[in-house]
Formats: C-alpha cells, structure tokens, sequence
C-alpha cells in the first residue's frame, strides 16, 4: 500500500467512500444528514483536487484500488487579534474501505497526514468527530489524539 495526493481519476472511488460517510452519518443523525447523498459534486471535487490548502490523499493498493482517503483544510493564523500566529491542519473527513478496516490504512492514512503537517510546519492537527460515530471517536484516541473543544447543542423542536 502506498500513499499519495488524489487525483481527478481517483473521483468515482472517492464518490464510493463519500457515500459510506455520510450513510454512517445519516443513521446516526437523519434528523441533520440526507439519505443517498455525498458531500461533494463530482465539478466540487474536480476544483478541491487542485487546491493546495485543501489537499486530498489516498491509500492506493499494490494492484491501483483505492482503500481509503482523507481531506485536509489547511487554516493559517497570521495577526489574528485573538489566536496566535501558527497553521493548523484540519482533518475534514477520514474514512477506509468499509470491508478493509481494520488493516491500519485509517492508522497509515493519520499518520501521513501527521509528517505532512510537520513538514509543512503546522502546529497541529484538528479534527471534528459526531457523538453519533464513537468508533472513529476510539480510532481517534488511539492514535494519541485528546479533546480540542467541545460542540454541544439542544434541538428545539
């Protein structure tokens, strides 16, 4: 397995992962998540891949399948009137092939994410999980990562 920067030919394989996420989502959550959706268009995913504050990378088998991917969003504070000066690497979305988890590519995919914030010089990396998705919340915190911040709600209706 080896890792590297998605591509547009990577497209159909991602929209395959995009749609795991959000049905996960959508169980744990249909009163906030639609049904058989994905985050992204295909013209959507076209124009992050070429994003260098957004990069996309993918786990990619010895035979070119797709295992797993994770988006990135870069934020950097400069001068900012609160926060001091640093880059923060955001982990927008994770996810492994649903029958391959298990097999560390979720670990492997972290972990690359973590020498490219350094290299890039970020301070750290952040990440949001759903109260509804407490296997990534254990993944997480197996991998070393703590509470950042809290997000609570009360609904209304």
């Amino acid at each position: 397995m080896h890792i590297r920067k998605a591509t547009e030919k990577d497209i159909p394989d991602i929209n395959r992962l995009l749609h795991q996420v959000l049905t996960v989502h959508h169980e744990g959550r249909p009163d906030l998540f639609k049904p058989d959706c994905k985050k992204y268009t295909d013209s959507e995913l076209k124009i992050l891949l070429q994003d260098n504050t957004k990069p996309v990378f993918v786990a990619i088998d010895s035979a070119g399948n797709l295992l797993g991917y994770v988006f990135c969003i870069l934020k950097i504070y400069q001068d900012n009137h609160i926060h001091t000066d640093r880059k923060e690497l955001y982990i927008d979305d994770l996810c492994v092939e649903s029958f391959m988890r298990g097999k560390h590519i979720g670990k492997n995919l972290y972990e690359y994410v973590l020498d490219y914030a350094k290299s890039i010089g970020c301070y750290h990396v952040t990440l949001n999980v759903w109260a509804c998705n407490p296997s990534a919340e254990a993944f997480y915190q197996a991998m070393g990562m703590k509470p950042y911040k809290t997000s609570m709600e009360v609904i209304l209706s």
